[in-house]
């Protein structure tokens, strides 16, 4: 799995032309599935993400989780992480999971998500064309890719 990681001030996802989901200050997620991937996978990314210590705390340091500061979080898939741009100009997505394994595993990160983070994690709707909208506060953004665990 890959994740671009986005501390953010306000985020939203809309889908034909209505707010699917809204946050405000929190982490906005997006999540690329590739075949390789599995419920381990599934387990320390999402553990790494709530606690990631990328919020200020009370002297302006980089020390809080968005857990630790009961912000929110929006989970949005996004096969596009896994373009390959070796050959060409046009991307290869050929690594990115078809919908039928992909799913599944958004699904299970979308659970773990929330049972780490303690509520309910909005989310965008695999497979549709979404309008993603977000004030990235700092700018702070983290990838991270659990083949390598960086």
């Amino acid at each position: 799995m890959r994740a671009v990681i986005q501390r953010v001030s306000k985020a939203s996802v809309t889908i034909d032309g209505k707010v699917h989901s809204q946050i405000g200050n929190g982490l906005l997620v997006l999540m690329g599935i590739e075949d390789a991937d599995t419920l381990d996978d599934i387990q320390w990314l999402s553990s790494k993400i709530v606690n990631l210590r990328i919020f200020d705390d009370a002297d302006g340091v980089m020390n809080e989780s968005v857990k630790a500061i009961n912000g929110d979080i929006i989970l949005v898939s996004q096969f596009t992480l896994h373009a390959s741009t070796r050959k060409g100009n046009r991307p290869s997505y050929i690594k990115a999971s078809k919908p039928d394994v992909a799913v599944p595993l958004y699904e299970k990160m979308i659970q773990q998500l929330s049972i780490d983070l303690g509520k309910k994690v909005g989310t965008g709707e695999f497979g549709a064309d979404m309008k993603v909208e977000l004030l990235n506060d700092g700018p702070v953004t983290i990838v991270i890719d659990t083949k390598n665990k960086e």
